[in-house]
C-alpha cells in the first residue's frame, strides 16, 4: 500500500513539473512610465495573453526604464536577455531611414493617415526586424507632436539658440533646422532636464505633457500637429519559437487586439490630455502664420535629407502610402 501511495505521489509530482516546464514567463521592457497609455495598453496585453493561454505564457511589463534603458531594449531582446520590448520607433533611425518616416512633417497629419502609413511601411519594417531575429507584435501612435515653451511662441526668431528636448535624431535635425539647440532627453528625465536648465522647451505630444505634469515647468503648448510618431512592441523570434502553436496563436491575437485598442486609447488620451493641460494653466494654441512657415521650411529640409538617405524600397513604401491616401 505504501509503495502504491509513493508511486502515485511521484507521478503527481512529475505531472506538476511537466506542466510547469511548459509554462513560459517572459519579461518585457518599456521606457515609459505607468501613467502612459502605452504602458497601460501593454499591461492589458499581458493580462490578455495570460488569460487566453490559461497561464501558459505570462509577461511581466517593466516600465519606466526600470529593467534596461531605452537604447538597450532592442539589443537586449536581440541577445535574448529579455523576451519583449517597446521602443519609440524612430530611435532606430540609424538602422534604416524607414524607421523615421513617421517623424517627417507633412507626411501623416491625422490618425487615419498615420495608420495608413504604418500599414504601408509594416512589411519593410517586419523584414528588417526579422534580419535580427525579432518579430514586431504591434505599433501604436502617439498623438500629434507640438511644442512646449515657457512663453508664447509667436516669432520664429524665438527658436534661435532655444534648448529643445528632442527624443530622436530626426527631431534633433528638425530643431537644428529651426536654429535651436536639440537635447536628447528620455521622458522620465524631463522634469530634471527642465529644473536644471538643460532644456528650455520640448517637442512632444499632449499625452507626454500631461503625464509629466508639464505645467510645473512651462506655460504654453503650441499644437503644431508636426507628426504622429509610433511606439513598436516586439519580441524575440527565439522566444516565440519556444511556444507551442496554440500559445503562439493566442499571443498574436492578443497583439492584434492591443494594436486596435492602443490607437483608440491614443485618440482618447489626446483629448483628455489637452483638457488637462488647459485645466492646469497651460495655454494651448495653434501656431501663427510666421511660425507655421518656419516649421514648414524646417520640415521641407528634413524631408529632403530623408530622401537623400532612403533606399528605393523605403521610397516605394512611402509612395505606396501616398497613392493609397490620395485615392
Amino acid at each position: 500500500m505504501r509503495k502504491t501511495i509513493t508511486t502515485s505521489l511521484l507521478l503527481a509530482t512529475a505531472c506538476g513539473l511537466t506542466v510547469s516546464a511548459h509554462a513560459a514567463e517572459w519579461t518585457m521592457a518599456t521606457p515609459y512610465g505607468d501613467a502612459s497609455f502605452h504602458t497601460q495598453n501593454n499591461k492589458q496585453f499581458a493580462e490578455d495573453v495570460a488569460e487566453a493561454t490559461d497561464g501558459e505564457l505570462t509577461i511581466t511589463v517593466h516600465s519606466g526604464g526600470s529593467l534596461v534603458s531605452h537604447g538597450e531594449i532592442k539589443p537586449s531582446v536581440r541577445r535574448g536577455t529579455i523576451d519583449a520590448g517597446e521602443v519609440f520607433l524612430s530611435v532606430l533611425s540609424n538602422d534604416d531611414p524607414i524607421f523615421e518616416v513617421d517623424t517627417l512633417p507633412g507626411v501623416a497629419g491625422s490618425y487615419e493617415d498615420a495608420y495608413a502609413l504604418w500599414e504601408a511601411t509594416k512589411p519593410m519594417i517586419t523584414e528588417l526586424f526579422a534580419y535580427e531575429g525579432l518579430i514586431p507584435l504591434y505599433a501604436v501612435t502617439w498623438p500629434a507632436q507640438g511644442i512646449y515653451t515657457s512663453e508664447p511662441l509667436t516669432d520664429p526668431e524665438q527658436f534661435e539658440g532655444l534648448r529643445v528636448r528632442a527624443p530622436n535624431i530626426n527631431t534633433q535635425r528638425f530643431v537644428d533646422n529651426l536654429g535651436g539647440s536639440p537635447t536628447e532627453t528620455e521622458e522620465s528625465d524631463i522634469p530634471t532636464a527642465f529644473s536644471t536648465g538643460r532644456v528650455d522647451a520640448m517637442i512632444t505630444s499632449s499625452s507626454t505633457g500631461n503625464s509629466m505634469a508639464a505645467w510645473d515647468y512651462v506655460t504654453d503648448y503650441t499644437d503644431a500637429n508636426l507628426w504622429l510618431p509610433k511606439n513598436i512592441v516586439f519580441i524575440s523570434q527565439r522566444s516565440f519559437d519556444a511556444l507551442d502553436e496554440a500559445t503562439q496563436e493566442a499571443l498574436m491575437e492578443a497583439a492584434a487586439e492591443a494594436e486596435k485598442r492602443g490607437w483608440e486609447m491614443s485618440r482618447e488620451d489626446n483629448q483628455a490630455s489637452l483638457e488637462a493641460l488647459q485645466e492646469n494653466g497651460i495655454s494651448v494654441s495653434e501656431p501663427n502664420d510666421a511660425v507655421s512657415e518656419a516649421l514648414q521650411a524646417a520640415g521641407d529640409k528634413l524631408f529632403e535629407d530623408w530622401q537623400s538617405r532612403a533606399d528605393d524600397e523605403a521610397k516605394q513604401a512611402l509612395e505606396s502610402y501616398r497613392e493609397q491616401r490620395d485615392s
